[in-house]
């Protein structure tokens, strides 16, 4: 069982900062997953008619990875944290991607509350998992281009296993290594704020609605938030 670590670097250059880890066992990915359809269908029509749009570059959640990406030396509007870029694609053409339920569940979570969100397909995640800044010696498959290898630069933040990069730029993109697809069965699932005092209990809701979605499609749940006070969790 895989533990997840935040390096004692990244909690002192972030404090506030909380992580939801649900894990899912026994997933199913190949049956219907009405109530994820639903709620992509009502985030679409709430943008269409008016009563919500997402989190922009203006709003505190998302202007804080931008911050967070410029101190590590990425330019937040040529590589965007998940969660803005999710928020631009779904304002700009109407529609969230449809990729898998799994994945479109954790889309929703994380569009509707504005917070960064991702997923490790466990049964290829190899050791433990390190939030940590990149050496730049580092490998990174960038998930869609199997045959691309990339060097994060000294100094970005990355989720990291011992094979490996699972996330560039923190939560840029993630690694097709441990991408979640239809026949994933173990999978963690990750939402993050930088700021716990004033977004901790929204995380929390997400982390919830998230489950909520997981839940009829899965043998085993369990939630673990890490934090500067709580760096590891074995998941």
């Amino acid at each position: 069982m895989p533990a997840f670590r935040i390096a004692p670097a990244i909690a002192d250059a972030f404090p506030d900062t909380l992580i939801a880890l649900v894990t899912a066992t026994g997933l199913r990915g190949h049956e219907p997953w009405p109530h994820t359809t639903t709620a992509l269908e009502e985030l679409e029509q709430q943008l269409a008619d008016g009563s919500w749009h997402p989190a922009d570059e203006t709003d505190p959640r998302i202007e804080a990875w931008h911050t967070a990406y410029r101190s590590f030396g990425t330019n937040p509007r040529r590589i965007r944290p998940s969660v803005d870029a999710l928020g631009r694609r779904l304002t700009k053409k109407g529609t969230l991607p449809r990729i898998n339920p799994a994945v479109d569940s954790y889309n929703a979570a994380s569009v509707r509350h504005g917070l960064p969100a991702g997923a490790f397909d466990l049964d290829h995640v190899t050791g433990d998992v390190d939030i940590r800044h990149a050496d730049g010696t580092e490998s990174f498959t960038p998930l869609g281009e199997p045959d691309t290898v990339e060097n994060p630069k000294p100094g970005e933040i990355i989720y990291a296993d011992t094979t490996g990069v699972l996330t560039r730029h923190w939560n840029h993109r993630d690694a097709h290594r441990t991408r979640v697809t239809e026949n994933s069965t173990h999978v963690a699932f990750v939402l993050e704020t930088l700021h716990a005092t004033r977004d901790g209990d929204l995380l929390k809701v997400a982390a919830e609605e998230l489950q909520d979605l997981l839940a009829p499609h899965t043998a085993q749940m369990a939630v673990h938030y890490l934090s500067p006070a709580q760096p590891q969790a074995t998941v």
